[in-house]
């Protein structure tokens, strides 16, 4: 033959059996003879059957305080939704006899510093209104959506149906005459419309939707707004006259 091959046998055999490993071969010998070039078989029809999923416990809802007392204890206490909260909760204030009662979103910036709803720049505006309607803070009863600032300084999607429930269940407890909404989460939870569709009309709501006593809500702009767009305070007090109007007839 011709010149002389130099192979490696070692190397040929170990080259040839790494070939059919890959190619899927992994009996050199068997009692049985196989058809090596046969497709393999065709996987079972019938799929594994995964276990049956647990069941979920439906989460306990605990009934609201049915007190006055009872749910402004409850309001800042462990149980409340924002008591994991970084800050410290800031509580109603004001009195809760007075025929008007004002409902707002979240404490502002200041608020958090001073542990009093509505202080700082906002609140100077806050309490200039009132005194262009013959009020003062002790003659409203002042309270909260949210007991504690959220770190982004509104309130999350996730958690506005349980404050709005909890907001709505509060005004049905104080029983005012009437209920200043100041912005827009407070608007939509008791109008089911932001204040800039809401403002303007006097809505009669029932607070837990049932066959209690009727309120009259009036939406508008919260302070923190109007200090941004003083435009706007022409339309605030409007709305300002129309929450007072008949209320000492």
């Amino acid at each position: 033959m011709g010149a002389d091959q130099n192979i490696d046998w070692r190397l040929a055999a170990a080259s040839a059996l790494e070939w059919w490993r890959d190619v899927g071969i992994d009996t050199l010998v068997d009692e049985d003879p196989r058809d090596w070039t046969a497709a393999p078989p065709a996987p079972p029809t019938q799929q594994p059957q995964r276990p049956a999923p647990r069941a979920v416990a439906a989460p306990v809802i605990v009934p609201l305080p049915a007190t006055l007392e009872a749910f402004l204890a409850w309001r800042i206490g462990p149980d409340a939704p924002e008591a994991a909260w970084r800050g410290d909760p800031i509580a109603a204030s004001g009195n809760p006899a007075a025929d008007i009662m004002i409902l707002v979103d979240v404490p502002d910036r200041d608020d958090s510093d001073t542990g009093v709803l509505l202080s700082g720049a906002v609140g100077r505006l806050f309490d200039r209104m009132l005194a262009a309607i013959g009020r003062s803070r002790d003659s409203v009863y002042l309270a909260p959506m949210c007991t504690v600032r959220p770190m982004a300084g509104r309130i999350a999607p996730e958690i506005e149906t349980r404050l709005v429930e909890i907001a709505r269940h509060h005004v049905a407890l104080v029983a005012p005459k009437r209920v200043l909404l100041l912005g827009n989460a407070p608007s939509r939870g008791f109008t089911g419309m932001d204040v800039a569709r809401a403002r303007g009309t006097l809505h009669p709501i029932n607070p837990e939707g049932g066959m209690g006593k009727l309120v009259e809500v009036v939406a508008s702009f919260h302070p923190r707004l109007l200090l941004e767009r003083p435009a706007e305070k022409a339309r605030a007090w409007k709305d300002l006259q129309m929450l007072i109007a008949g209320l000492d007839a």
